[in-house]
């Protein structure tokens, strides 16, 4: 991979790290080509179980490449393939945990709100900086960030660009956790190791239920988890769960 790096640091973990640092992790559209094509590699692969995205302690992706973006009118603009892309990361159904350190600006930034849990370095600076450039973010920018934060703030931060720390972002829910720095990546990687011991399928279903909920009303939802609930019944997992439990020992999910 051009600009990714991949590694498994621990049992059914994958670590990807975004690999532009001369360019501030810019995604242009070969990074999310890799990236989404890398994701559905691993949703197929059975010993894949939780993914972490990250960049590096300066910047996590510093938005889109102007340079590409600048070359595109209105033609190419309507024909570009990145909302595709963005949509097939958006599909990966297993947990996608985002450790970001740095900037988080634009592009960078509505990486970050496709993932399922953000951990932040201490450092961490979020932006909607498009304002700036006459634009207005086109990944699920103000659509994610406002089903999150509410409108009002959401209002806020597009129309001025404001940059929002660490501490902001976890007290509006933005993020789940504040790190130091030198240790985002590991905290990151052990959250997601914990994930990972548990029961696939039933991670996978959580996940679904917990992504509809801006999509269906509560009790369209609530049939939904219902549904997921009664479903789970007839896997091996959920009899080796409560087996373990009477047993009082360590379930082993196998993912059937």
């Amino acid at each position: 991979m051009q600009y990714l790096k991949s590694s498994s640091p621990k049992t059914g973990v994958v670590l990807i790290e975004l690999n532009r640092p001369e360019k501030r992790n810019a995604l242009n559209n070969a990074t999310l080509q890799e990236l989404a094509a890398y994701l559905a590699t691993l949703d197929t692969d059975h010993h894949v179980r939780t993914v972490v995205i990250t960049g590096n302690t300066q910047c996590f992706a510093a938005g889109a490449d102007l340079n590409e973006l600048a070359q595109l009118d209105v033609v190419n603009i309507q024909q570009d393939q990145r909302p595709q892309l963005w949509k097939q990361i958006d599909e990966f159904s297993k947990p996608l945990i985002m450790a970001v350190n740095g900037y988080a600006l634009g592009a960078g930034f509505e990486l970050a709100l496709h993932g399922d849990m953000i951990v932040t370095g201490e450092n961490t600076q979020f932006a909607l900086p498009e304002i700036g450039l006459g634009m207005l973010p086109g990944a699920g920018g103000t659509q994610r960030l406002a089903r999150l934060v509410g409108q009002q703030l959401c209002m806020r931060w597009a129309m001025t660009g404001q940059m929002v720390d660490a501490k902001t972002a976890l007290q509006h829910g933005i993020s789940s956790q504040i790190c130091p720095t030198a240790l985002t990546v590991q905290y990151a990687v052990e959250l997601a190791e914990k994930i990972a011991k548990q029961a696939p399928l039933a991670i996978r279903v959580i996940k679904q239920s917990l992504k509809s909920i801006h999509e269906v009303t509560l009790s369209q939802g609530l049939k939904l988890e219902r549904q997921h609930f009664v479903w789970l019944a007839a896997t091996q997992d959920r009899q080796e769960g409560i087996q373990a439990f009477l047993e009082k020992r360590q379930p082993e999910f196998k993912g059937v």
